[in-house]
């Protein structure tokens, strides 16, 4: 495929790039290697999440993950992905890079696009599909003469993964109808369903038959009081509902459960094979290995970690795909985007202290309103995973024929 005058023009700019990068430490790993690019760094967690479901099903695929050098990552990455800062857009740094990693796949998650390493990329017929195409840009933009090089950039792409059918239709008449374009959504970080043991299961919902309960998951410290003092006023209006507290860290257990017990609650313990009685008000678990077991006996979760500022939030996923209507406190900067995309459909509600957990949870002392939420989260859930499978197929399919001899 020939490049457009404004890519060649580019290009020609980007030879007098110096080279900036030093050299790689980290060697590439044996076996197939999936490049994932994340432009932007908040969302490095969602691709890599990604990426890790793909190499589950390719044992001897290993995943590498570049951001922009100049950003600072936010977010933790998953175990055993690899990151590296992204090259310049000088051939020399392009050059090293893929001499050195020689990936197999590359998965370019946008907004913004580096002209000059893609189509190093396409030079080298490695498959390259660019995700959630919305309005795609030119990241690096300099001072230089000559056509825009964005629509040249975009047709070094072996496909095109846009965020709805109106983006879809205009890339295809952007890039002509022989374009590989695929409508899709929008990718977000993905929560398998958190493992259950049945009885344990069949044993908590059979001796808590019509009470009404309540999660408080992944709590700090300071975060307990609050969520005391709403429990408390709750009481007034439900006095049969049930408390289960889960500390962030189970090495927070022990004082955790000494300060519910020294407010005067009846605990029960479940880490010392305490069932809860009729007369428990909280039940205590250490740690959080079981919240498989608390997400799906609980229609409300308090996720924790998302009160003070510090902790960053946890993923309201997992009580999403479980079918437990999410309140959360504003300081959720490490899964932002998810807490957004579920408040926007109704499935999550912020609350900033005891007064609006109280106002919250009286909401949804109501049925209906439970289930509404519920709904709306499993929805969210459920279209993050198609749309994570189509992603994911499509990789497989450019990995497999990649391996078939010409």
């Amino acid at each position: 495929m020939a490049r457009s005058l404004g890519l060649a023009a580019y290009l020609a700019f980007a030879r007098r790039q110096p080279s900036q990068m030093g050299a790689i430490e980290c060697p590439r790993p044996d076996g197939e290697v999936i490049w994932l690019h994340c432009a932007e760094p908040s969302r490095v967690r969602t691709l890599a999440k990604l990426g890790q479901r793909l190499t589950k099903q390719r044992p001897d695929a290993r995943l590498l993950l570049t951001t922009p050098a100049d950003v600072p990552l936010t977010q933790s990455l998953p175990a055993h992905v690899i990151w590296q800062p992204c090259p310049t857009e000088s051939p020399i740094d392009i050059a090293a890079f893929l001499d050195h990693w020689r990936p197999d796949l590359v998965l370019w998650l946008g907004p913004a696009v580096r002209p000059a390493l893609i189509d190093a990329i396409r030079t080298r017929d490695v498959p390259s599909v660019l995700l959630e195409t919305l309005h795609p840009k030119i990241e690096q933009k300099r001072r230089r003469w000559g056509p825009e090089p964005i629509r040249g950039t975009l047709a070094r792409f072996t496909s095109i993964f846009a965020q709805n059918d109106d983006a879809a239709a205009r890339m295809r008449k952007l890039l002509g109808e022989s374009a590989d374009i695929h409508a899709s959504g929008v990718l977000m970080e993905e929560a398998p369903a958190l493992p259950v043991n049945d009885s344990d299961l069949e044993e908590l919902r059979t001796s808590l038959v019509g009470r009404p309960v309540w999660l408080a998951a992944r709590l700090q410290p300071d975060e307990l009081a609050v969520v005391l003092n709403a429990y408390r006023a709750v009481l007034r209006l439900s006095y049969r509902m049930l408390l289960v507290v889960v500390p962030d860290r189970p090495v927070d257990a022990m004082a955790m459960k000494a300060a519910i017990l020294q407010d005067g609650w009846r605990v029960s313990d479940w880490d010392e094979g305490d069932v809860p009685k009729e007369d428990t008000q909280v039940l205590f678990a250490h740690s959080s290995e079981e919240l498989g077991l608390w997400y799906r006996v609980a229609p409300v979760s308090f996720v924790g970690s998302s009160l003070m500022s510090g902790a960053g939030g946890r993923d309201p996923l997992e009580p999403a795909a479980l079918g437990s209507a999410i309140l959360y406190g504003p300081s959720v900067r490490r899964y932002l985007g998810s807490y957004t995309r579920l408040a926007n459909v109704g499935a999550a509600r912020i609350v900033k202290d005891a007064d609006s957990l109280t106002s919250a949870l009286m909401v949804l002392a109501a049925p209906d309103q439970v289930a509404v939420m519920a709904h709306a989260g499993w929805q969210v859930v459920s279209d993050s995973a198609e749309v994570s499978d189509k992603v994911i197929a499509h990789a497989h399919a450019l990995l497999d024929n990649r391996d078939v001899p010409a």
